[in-house]
């Protein structure tokens, strides 16, 4: 038996490395190349930030990083605020009303994108708005609150709903226990929506392409435009990279120095 178990834990082992390898080491060859001095993909020729001082003077490249940006954050905020107080409702509705909701918000993820972008792009042609910036953050931000209302969701129903009624007995208002209250209880799952809107709205292609306006571009509309292959696109995925690596090490650090903190203060 003991035998049997060291051959299963060594193929599950491997089993996980083998993923990890799926997974990371496509990022790790871009990153390697994205210093390589040549254009070459397959042949290391020697250290070189070439393709990072290419990619700060191409315009249209800056250009799509500053509309990829702009996009994602605004429609990750709206949507987080959005998507959170919905949820709350949500959790305070009665059963039937909070199914309906749910299985109409379950649409646009089940959905696939390109029918999603035909929709909204028909919607903003019959309400006789011209495709723009506008219509590209409004579309994001659509589609980002789903997941936003899925990812709330499920830390609400594990709360205690006398924890909000008894701050109201005690003369706490109704905003006060909602920002005092609720949401510090439910704050890594507002966060985790936060971050899963981000992702979702940095990384569209398909309903970016069918509600932009002209000129406007995003990172992965630019990329797609590409006549032919530019390494300066190795510099800004590790660029990219080393971002959301440093963003995802703030948010898991963050609370727990602030739990270490109130423990000392506690003791």
């Amino acid at each position: 038996m003991k035998e049997k178990k060291t051959f299963a834990q060594h193929l599950s082992s491997a089993y996980l490395v083998l993923i990890l390898l799926f997974i990371y080491l496509p990022i790790a060859y871009v990153v390697f190349f994205s210093f390589n001095e040549s254009k070459s993909l397959t042949n290391f020729t020697g250290f070189s930030l070439r393709w990072y001082e290419n990619m700060f003077s191409d315009s249209t490249m800056l250009q799509s990083i500053y509309y990829t940006v702009i996009v994602a954050v605004v429609a990750t905020v709206v949507s987080t605020v959005v998507g959170t107080i919905t949820a709350i409702g949500l959790s305070k509705s009665r059963r039937l009303i909070r199914t309906l909701v749910l299985e109409v918000n379950n649409l646009p993820v089940m959905n696939p994108d390109i029918v999603t972008a035909i929709g909204l792009m028909l919607l903003f042609i019959s309400l006789r708005m011209q495709l723009s910036l506008t219509t590209l953050i409004l579309s994001h931000i659509s589609f980002c609150i789903p997941y936003v209302i899925l990812t709330v969701m499920p830390k609400l129903r594990q709360l205690d709903d006398n924890v909000a009624e008894a701050a109201l007995d005690l003369g706490a208002t109704p905003w006060q226990a909602l920002t005092k209250v609720i949401i510090p209880q439910i704050y890594p799952a507002v966060v985790s929506g936060a971050l899963i809107a981000f992702s979702m709205s940095f990384d569209d292609f398909v309903i970016s392409f069918f509600t932009a306006g002209v000129g406007i571009n995003n990172i992965s509309m630019f990329v797609y435009s590409m006549k032919r292959y530019n390494p300066s696109v190795n510099a800004l995925s590790t660029l990219i990279v080393i971002v959301v690596t440093v963003i995802l090490i703030l948010v898991n650090l963050i609370p727990r120095i602030k739990d270490r903190k109130e423990q000392k203060e506690g003791t």
